[in-house]
């Protein structure tokens, strides 16, 4: 038996020692499989579910990269009599996946065939109007795509599922599982680009053997998760204008409705991919709010160690990025926040002293206010200084500075978190401090109107 994630050009097991070879459900499935899926998050790839089971594994995967859900509709099609003893398979646009050897084996002519095929294409018409109703397939064309499900037995259902994504212009179908037969890995890889499971027994038995959870999933919840993921945020790669002729990369993420706009100024040594405030930007987009993560330096800018800890140069770049969203159509009237890390804490300071009441709301996790110390008085949003208890020194360096500060702040301490807030838990009580103090000083917020930032 082996475990661990699969690449299907080299059959290569990847095995995570000690890991607990069953699922506990399919949403710890997903969250599990979107660790082993990372590396595909600068794709911007697609994540497209084979409904039903597919759909609570691919809406965490979904949650985790940033990336938009859709189904993809596909219906085993059962020999007579036994509707459970798949034949083949039917997907959206016409494709077909039939098992030859088994329809010689019961005997079944052309016109049986068709009649089973045409009646599982009629259910899966019935189940797309169900899923999506008026909506649009998600348009895959020269995209990566995801194809999850919760598990991998023939591998019919799966190989019709990755013949209509190629259809759509699919540029590449990556099957994503998190349990898969040894034998049917081998067996799909003509279908698709590469595979990735969590599991591959050589005997499978049964793929519900591999969830200590395996109750079937209903229509009601892969409508729900649909719906939720339609209605998440969506992100955009765009070049931030952080000075005058100083373009620098950022991720802008906009849910529906957005209730206010969070800038991320970074820590010293990190950049826009920071995991910790990708991790926090996450939950204030589930929260309702925009966020962007952008690089406050150039490629270029970053080999001079110096402009890393120049905090007044990183001040005037987060000025700029937020004059560049008042001239964004989708954030010229939000109402806008700063999370800043570390010393990009510091830099969040300066920059909302500056800007006044453009800015409504500061945060700062594990930050080094002090850097800013001759500006501090003149911060007027409200700031909430995030530390964690046993970062003894950075916990001083901050009580110092709320004692400098005139607005409206407060100083909350993780117990139990060091400086990276990396213990279980931790950054999870950042996200939910972070939310709350937006929710009260953001949230419903009418932004001031645009105006161009000196930098």
């Amino acid at each position: 038996m082996r475990s661990g994630a699969v690449n299907s050009a080299t059959h290569e097991a990847f095995v995570v020692p000690g890991e607990d070879l069953r699922f506990v459900d399919r949403h710890e499935a997903g969250r599990r499989l979107a660790a082993a899926l990372e590396r595909f998050r600068a794709q911007r790839p697609v994540v497209v579910a084979i409904p039903r089971g597919g759909v609570p594994v691919a809406a965490e995967i979904a949650s985790a990269l940033q990336a938009p859900l859709d189904v993809i509709m596909v219906r085993k099609v059962g020999a007579p009599r036994q509707p459970e003893y798949a034949i083949g398979a039917v997907a959206e646009g016409g494709v077909r996946v039939l098992a030859e050897r088994e329809l010689e084996m019961l005997g079944l002519g052309a016109a049986d065939v068709e009649a089973l095929i045409a009646r599982a294409e009629r259910e899966l018409a019935e189940r797309s109007e169900r899923y999506r109703g008026q909506r649009a397939p998600a348009d895959v064309k020269d995209r990566t795509v995801l194809l999850v499900d919760d598990g991998l037995a023939t591998g019919r259902t799966a190989m019709a599922a990755a013949g209509a994504l190629r259809t759509r212009g699919a540029a590449r179908v990556v099957l994503a599982v998190p349990v898969a037969a040894a034998q049917s890995v081998l067996a799909i890889k003509a279908s698709v680009d590469e595979v990735v499971a969590l599991q591959t027994p050589e005997d499978l038995l049964a793929i519900g053997f591999w969830y200590r959870d395996f109750s079937q999933t209903t229509d009601e919840e892969v409508t729900a998760l649909l719906k939720r993921s339609t209605a998440m945020s969506v992100t955009h790669e765009r070049l931030v204008e952080a000075g005058a002729g100083v373009p620098v990369p950022g991720d802008l993420t906009i849910p529906e409705n957005p209730r206010g706009i969070v800038a991320f100024a970074h820590g010293s040594g990190s950049s826009r991919l920071s995991p910790r405030n990708r991790q926090v930007a996450q939950a204030l987009n589930d929260g309702g709010f925009a966020t962007l993560l952008f690089d406050l330096l150039t490629p270029e800018e970053e080999l001079d160690r110096a402009n890393v800890f120049d905090i007044p140069l990183l001040a005037r770049r987060l000025a700029a990025a937020t004059g560049w969203l008042r001239h964004q159509p989708e954030t010229s009237e939000l109402a806008l926040g700063y999370f800043g890390a570390s010393t990009g804490a510091a830099a969040a300071l300066i920059a909302a002293a500056d800007l006044g009441h453009l800015v409504s709301a500061v945060v700062s996790r594990g930050g080094r206010p002090d850097l800013a110390a001759p500006r501090l008085g003149e911060v007027v949003a409200p700031t909430l200084l995030i530390v964690g208890g046993l970062d003894a020194q950075v916990l001083e360096l901050n009580r110092q500075a709320q004692r400098q500060l005139r607005c409206t702040n407060d100083l909350e301490v993780v117990t139990g978190a060091t400086h990276l807030f990396e213990e279980p838990g931790a950054l999870e009580a950042v996200a939910r401090l972070a939310s709350g103090w937006f929710d009260r000083h953001l949230a419903g917020i009418r932004g001031p109107a645009p105006r161009l930032q000196k930098t």
